[in-house]
């Protein structure tokens, strides 16, 4: 679908250089829309990783600190007339927001001193994070504000079917599914290299379990290296190995209490072929996170080739279920180390899990999913 006359207005607190699924989506939707016909503006943080941006001069960093709990995310709080007053003189004919914080409320005041459409997509379960920090007393506070923040827009995108039902349930307006895809181009099991194996400290018989993603509490990556470590002490042939991509606020806790000791390796934020050959060069992928809205990786993961092991709970579901993968208990370690043990002695089943995981990747495809959301816009640009 085409976006000619489009002029989308875009405001993130999230976005590349950062490395997340949501920086990550919203980058291909600012391209999707260039590359068919319409113009992006998108509003966000400055990032001394970004530098000045001049290749992309589309892109404009308001002020911002680094947020206290996790330093690599950034916070600002840009005033709501300035902004208005730049995107007055860009005219944009509808502002997104994905966030609901400092830059998505000067988006949604933006719009409605210029009296442009406004859309937001909820891209973090909120009260999910409040359940795992045990805060769901502020559930009293968090919904009211979410329902304010995104009721004030013609449409609510939620990146799951799942994820939608929950917010129409708590009284959100508009709701429509805005899933994620996959690029086939880029993660595909021929970017297995036996020097990113060799990197992982693995062999070709040994059994390389990967995971991909921020190193924090909520991720479950404490569940994960339980498991492993578990995995690790009962195997005795020693070719359990565990690999790791991502970076975050429990990194330097992580790499203190690794398993295995080399037999964990902690490979940073990935990005290009590089993340393609670590997906590929593994044989199992984990999942630990309950608190994921849709879970990019999983679907990375699946087109890379890797069976799945996910939560049996969560919005993950939807991509990782009994069919797919193998699911465990919650954050039950004990559970999830019994079913990568599963995986690593049943060669036939990994083969059926990594077809039907291909099969889903197969199914979701970005072009599709733009042609759907191109479609919401147009119906949220009318009366």
């Amino acid at each position: 679908m085409a976006a000619v006359g489009l002029r989308l207005a875009l405001f993130t607190d999230t976005y590349t250089p950062q490395v997340n699924g949501v920086a990550r989506t919203l980058e291909r939707l600012a391209a999707a829309v260039r590359a068919r016909g319409g113009e992006v503006r998108v509003e966000t943080v400055a990032d001394p990783l970004a530098g000045t941006d001049g290749s992309a001069p589309w892109i404009v960093r308001r002020p911002s600190m680094p947020f206290w709990a996790y330093p690599q995310l950034r916070m600002a709080a840009p005033s709501h007339a300035r902004v208005a007053d730049d995107l007055a003189a860009w005219k944009p004919t509808l502002v997104h927001a994905s966030t609901p914080f400092g830059v998505g409320i000067a988006g949604r005041e933006a719009a409605r001193m210029l009296g442009v459409p406004f859309v937001s997509s909820y891209h973090t379960s909120f009260p999910a994070y409040l359940r795992h920090y045990r805060l769901s007393a502020l559930n009293s506070v968090a919904w009211p504000f979410l329902r304010w923040f995104h009721n004030s827009g013609r449409r609510t995108f939620a990146p799951s079917r799942m994820v939608a039902d929950e917010l129409e349930a708590q009284g959100f307006h508009g709701v429509r599914v805005w899933s994620r895809g996959v690029d086939p181009k880029r993660f595909d099991p021929r970017f297995r290299s036996a020097e990113m194996r060799a990197a992982m400290g693995a062999g070709p018989d040994d059994f390389v379990v990967a995971y991909v993603g921020r190193l924090a509490p909520e991720k479950g990556v404490h569940t994960a290296m339980e498991a492993m470590r578990t995995l690790m002490h009962e195997d005795t042939t020693g070719r359990v190995r565990f690999a790791l991509a991502g970076d975050g606020p429990d990194e330097d806790k992580c790499r203190a209490s690794a398993p295995g000791g080399a037999k964990t390796w902690f490979a940073g934020a990935l990005s290009g072929e590089t993340l393609s050959a670590f997906y590929a060069s593994a044989d199992a992928f984990v999942f630990p996170s309950l608190t994921e809205t849709f879970g990019n990786v999983v679907l990375e993961a699946m087109a890379s080739g890797l069976p799945v092991v996910a939560p049996d709970t969560g919005a993950t579901l939807e991509l990782a279920n009994e069919r797919t993968a193998l699911t465990f208990k919650g954050a039950d370690a004990g559970s999830l180390a019994r079913q990568l043990a599963r995986l690593r002695d049943d060669p036939e089943l990994c083969a059926k899990l990594r077809e039907r995981g291909r099969e889903v990747a197969a199914s979701r495809t970005w072009d599709s999913i733009w042609d759907g959301l191109l479609a919401d816009y147009v119906a949220a640009l009318s009366p």
